[in-house]
C-alpha cells in the first residue's frame, strides 16, 4: 500500500464530504449554512489542490484542474459571504445564502468528478 496514495485519496472524499455537509440544507436559510463548515470546506480543497500538483500524467492534469475549479468556486463563495457580511453589511439574506450555496454546489460538482476519476484511475491500475 502506497501511503501517499492513502492520503492523497483521504483528501479528495474528505473534500467531497465536507462540500456535501455544507450544500445540504435549504438553500435559502442561512441557519442551515454554517460560515466554519465552508471554512473547513476551503482548507480541505486547497490542501487536496497542493497534493495534486506532484502528478505528471494525464490524469494528474485532469484531476489537478478539477480540483482548481472547485477551489475557485469556493474562494467566490467565501468573498460573497464575507462581502454580504463585512462590506456591504446587508447580511445572509436568502438571495445571498442562494448564491453562496449555489457556488458550493458547483465545487462539490467538481469533486464528485475528482472522485470519480480517482476510482477510474484507480480500476485501470489493477489491469
Amino acid at each position: 500500500m502506497n501511503p501517499e496514495k492513502v492520503v492523497f485519496g483521504f483528501f479528495i472524499v474528505l473534500a467531497l464530504t465536507l462540500n456535501f455537509g455544507f450544500f445540504v440544507g435549504d438553500i435559502h436559510n442561512p441557519d442551515h449554512h454554517h460560515v466554519y463548515e465552508l471554512f473547513a470546506v476551503v482548507v480541505v480543497n486547497v490542501v487536496a489542490t497542493i497534493l495534486k500538483f506532484g502528478d505528471r500524467t494525464q490524469m494528474g492534469a485532469v484531476l489537478l484542474a478539477t480540483s482548481l475549479v472547485a477551489v475557485l468556486q469556493l474562494f467566490a463563495a467565501a468573498f460573497v459571504w464575507a462581502f454580504a457580511v463585512h462590506i456591504s453589511g446587508t447580511g445572509l439574506t436568502p438571495v445571498v445564502t442562494a448564491s453562496i450555496v449555489s457556488l458550493s454546489g458547483g465545487a462539490m460538482l467538481a469533486n464528485v468528478i475528482s472522485v470519480v476519476l480517482l476510482v477510474i484511475e484507480t480500476v485501470m491500475l489493477r489491469r
